[in-house]
């Protein structure tokens, strides 16, 4: 029944991968960076051509297009939309990919052209052991394959595909959408909200079949600066303060057992060092804070402004000082009123014989930040695995499974009335 997908799954996938589409943290622009276009462009160009409608990309980078009702309820029908990110993490690369498919997959290890001494297995990547006869899509090793999330594009413009030319199918009005910088945590413009005008929203940026998330990290970031006093090192007794001295004191100071990310899983929330760039004279720490309340979020806030503090104290020719600033929420806190977004997802994966299941994620989604500002927005599985990394992969034959959800749950939402 999905076997339908899988050529043109393929295709589409294959072919967006090898588009570079890193996103830069440190740059102002949105999107943060101009090659991320590439894909949307492109993007933009097939929609037409499969006959979307509304096609427009704003000018903070997200591509926006309508696929119109079909059928008798369409019109009192709600507005769903599917959404997915172009961009790919920064600091590994995601250029020059070069993907590599292993048909029907017998069991056993992977291996990869460009880096010999990798291998993937169901060892190391229990989901793999489950994908007997499937077609695994992998990089080749010296890069990701940037299945997040051009996995989950790749099954929005199929479904779209879908949804337009099958005159069978019935629904109400969807709106397809690909947003820049989820990864930066710059997906969700202020304007997009409006510029979607939709009812309910869907992200495609999960992982195994049958999976729904609708609880999500809430994060916040962190900066701290650190002015040293700067003089010359020849005359410097008791006139310098090294600035990076006092950042080794901070991060010294903070916890290292505990709340750290390699220490902690489930639903322990963490305080991570991602960054530190400066010198004798300035210095800047940058950390992602992250919990699943907002307690706990406050907290882990609280202990990087104590270690400051501490460290401030013991020199106070320093200036030191703490920015924190809000990223997302967690989505439970609003789709908690209303589960018919999360309650027609699991009937739509029932309907195609999947068991749905709950899982929270330890960090967010474009969705966390749409549900925050009011489009209430789960996320759905695309069957990535081991994300962010020389090990990723993906089955096509995951991929096609949540191409016919996304289809099915626009016909679900088709049912529905506004």
């Amino acid at each position: 029944m999905h076997d339908k997908y899988l050529a043109e799954l393929e295709e589409r996938f294959v072919r967006y991968v090898q588009i570079d589409t890193m996103a830069d943290d440190t740059s102002p622009t949105s999107p943060s960076t101009a090659k991320q276009y590439d894909l949307i462009h492109l993007l933009a160009e097939e929609l037409a051509e499969i006959g979307a409608q509304e096609i427009r990309v704003t000018d903070y980078g997200a591509l926006l297009a309508t696929i119109p009702g079909r059928g008798p309820k369409a019109a009192s029908a709600p507005t769903v939309a599917f959404l997915a990110h172009v961009d790919t993490i920064p600091g590994f690369s995601g250029a020059g990919v070069k993907p590599q498919v292993h048909r029907n997959y017998a069991g056993g290890s992977l291996t990869f052209p460009d880096a010999p001494e990798l291998t993937l297995s169901p060892e190391t990547s229990p989901n793999l052991a489950k994908k007997i006869g499937y077609d695994i899509v992998t990089g080749s090793g010296a890069t990701i394959l940037g299945a997040d999330d051009k996995c989950g594009v790749a099954i929005v413009m199929a479904m779209a595909n879908e949804l337009l030319h099958n005159s069978a199918s019935e629904h109400g009005p969807v709106r397809v959408c690909f947003t820049p910088d989820e990864e930066i945590g710059r997906g969700v413009d202020p304007q997009l909200p409006a510029d979607l005008a939709v009812d309910v929203a869907y992200t495609l940026d999960g992982g195994e079949p049958g999976a729904i998330v609708y609880e999500t990290f809430s994060a916040d970031k962190a900066v701290v600066t650190i002015d040293g006093v700067s003089t010359h090192t020849g005359t410097a007794k008791e006139k310098m303060v090294n600035a990076l001295t006092l950042a080794a004191k901070v991060l010294g100071v903070l916890p290292q057992a505990t709340l750290t990310p390699e220490t902690a899983d489930g639903r322990a929330g963490f305080i991570h060092c991602y960054k530190v760039v400066g010198n004798a004279a300035h210095v800047e720490i940058a950390f992602i804070l992250r919990d699943f309340t907002l307690e706990g979020l406050r907290a882990n806030g609280e202990v990087v402004e104590k270690a400051c503090q501490v460290v401030a104290a013991g020199e106070p020719r320093a200036k030191i000082t703490c920015t924190i600033t809000p990223q997302y929420r967690n989505m439970y806190y609003w789709l908690a009123e209303d589960m018919r977004p999360v309650e027609l997802a699991r009937a739509a994966y029932r309907d195609l014989g999947l068991e749905p299941f709950d899982e929270p994620i330890r960090g967010g989604t474009d969705g966390s930040r749409l549900t925050e500002l009011g489009t209430p927005t789960p996320n759905l599985f695309t069957g990535m695995n081991d994300v962010h990394g020389p090990l990723e992969w993906v089955s096509l034959q995951d991929m096609a499974l949540a191409t016919a959800a996304c289809v099915r749950l626009a016909e679900l939402w088709g049912q529905e009335t506004r």
